[in-house]
């Protein structure tokens, strides 16, 4: 019989996609379970999202993780051990009164997430549970696999902000099956390579594995990912459309927009006349963060014009927090939010931010970090909370395909027909073309 009491947490100092330190815990049960996870890290952060506890100084640049690491082998095991691991809300709980500040600037962020993924790991072993299954089983959702939102070109924090917008990436509705998705998008990726090489001659890689980008604007990159789905033998805007992470913030703030690349200064209105000429331009479906963190009149204004034409997410504008999306949809901002579990720092919390969209009709997209690693927690995550969508970066580079694998693995254990397909963006103009097309 299992026994779920946490009988050991240990931490150690191991090493995220971009060879920076973080911070892994294992946590073993009485009966012998064992579960292990990582922090992420990200490079585009929310000014209100979790704190990562750094070391500082100038070892590792300022990246190490050593107190982060002893807070979890002294203070949180000393707090933890003895409890149920099975009871997910109260060990989460329990890390949050420990820390006892508002972004976990105490414990670290990242010391708090790993810990509380490394619980529901091992409690899904004690329960000899897939963890998709007792993540299904602690939410109350039917278990399904999401649509994947896939990088081609890296931009923003992510390269250099040698483009000014973070991601310029591809879904696939259209497609019958995950694996199909994998399939059209890696040929996506193959044609945009070739096009970039012929351009500059060499081709790179940004932090999350989409082409580096060589652009002499920001629009370029739209328009050549345009030509690269075209050189497939695919129509843009039937099978395969565009979604955008603008993360604004990088770039904007209190209502005024730096375009570095192209060297000029957008007002709000004329950043949302921007944004607006590419949704008639372009076959995009999705606009992440279009406006800044600090400019929610942009952001309402944005989702009052839009928002019944793509999905528009909130990251930095909602960082993983129940409170401010309850916030935004008695604003009306945004439609869509982003679920990064070491925004909110603890999974019961980011349990508690996608119950909060589902309240309010946004739409739920699991999301990965740019400083990545294995992990392939988030997998799980959008299959057991019926996210709908999940986003890790390109379908390149280890770190990234450990989870769109791992997703092909539950796919088999579901028995291929959970799928959800092109349902996440039922309510875009895609849907309704969609629509119109078979009538």
């Amino acid at each position: 019989m299992s026994d779920t009491t946490l009988s050991t947490l240990t931490a150690r100092r191991v090493w995220d996609s971009r060879g920076n330190p973080t911070v892994e815990v294992e946590a073993t049960l009485a009966d012998g379970s064992r579960g292990r996870a990582m922090a992420p890290a990200g490079a585009s952060r929310g000014t209100r999202e979790a704190i990562d506890l750094r070391d500082g100084g100038s070892r590792l640049g300022g990246m190490d993780v050593q107190n982060a690491v002893s807070n979890v082998n002294r203070l949180i095991a000393q707090e933890l051990t003895g409890l149920d691991a099975s009871q997910q809300a109260d060990i989460d709980s329990r890390l949050i009164a420990l820390d006892a500040t508002p972004y976990k600037s105490s414990l670290g962020g990242n010391a708090m997430v790993a810990t509380s993924m490394a619980v529901l790991h091992a409690t899904a072993a004690s329960m000899g549970k897939p963890l998709w299954r007792h993540i299904a089983d602690l939410s109350g959702q039917t278990p399904t696999l999401p649509l994947p939102e896939i990088q081609i070109f890296g931009g923003g924090a992510h390269a250099g902000r040698r483009v000014d917008v973070q991601d310029f990436m591809v879904m696939v509705p259209g497609a019958a099956s995950f694996d199909e998705v994998l399939e059209v998008t890696s040929e996506i990726y193959r044609s945009a390579g070739a096009r970039m090489k012929k351009k500059s001659g060499n081709v790179g890689v940004a932090d999350e594995g989409g082409w580096w980008p060589v652009f002499d604007s920001n629009e370029e990159a739209l328009e050549t990912l345009v030509r690269a789905i075209e050189d497939t033998g695919e129509k843009p805007g039937e099978r395969v459309v565009i979604s955008l992470d603008i993360a604004a913030s990088e770039f904007g703030s209190k209502g005024r927009y730096r375009l570095a690349l192209e060297d000029r200064e957008l007002d709000r209105d004329e950043m949302i006349s921007l944004l607006g000429r590419w949704i008639d331009d372009y076959p995009i479906a999705s606009i992440e963060d279009p406006l800044a963190e600090d400019d929610p009149e942009g952001v309402i204004a944005f989702t009052r014009e839009y928002g019944d034409r793509v999905q528009i997410i909130g990251d930095d504008y909602l960082v993983t927090n129940a409170d401010l999306v309850h916030q935004a949809a008695d604003q009306g901002a945004c439609n869509a939010v982003l679920i990064k579990v070491n925004q909110s720092g603890t999974i019961s919390e980011s349990l508690a931010c996608l119950a909060a969209a589902r309240e309010h009709g946004y739409r739920g997209i699991v999301s990965a970090r740019s400083g990545e690693t294995e992990d392939v927690t988030i997998c799980h995550l959008a299959v057991g909370l019926d996210a709908g969508q999940l986003k890790v970066g390109s379908i390149t580079r280890s770190e990234r395909m450990a989870k769109w694998n791992e997703c092909l693995r539950i796919n088999d254990q579901l028995g291929g027909d959970a799928y959800v397909g092109g349902k996440p963006l039922q309510n875009t103009w895609w849907a309704r073309q969609q629509k119109e097309n078979t009538q």
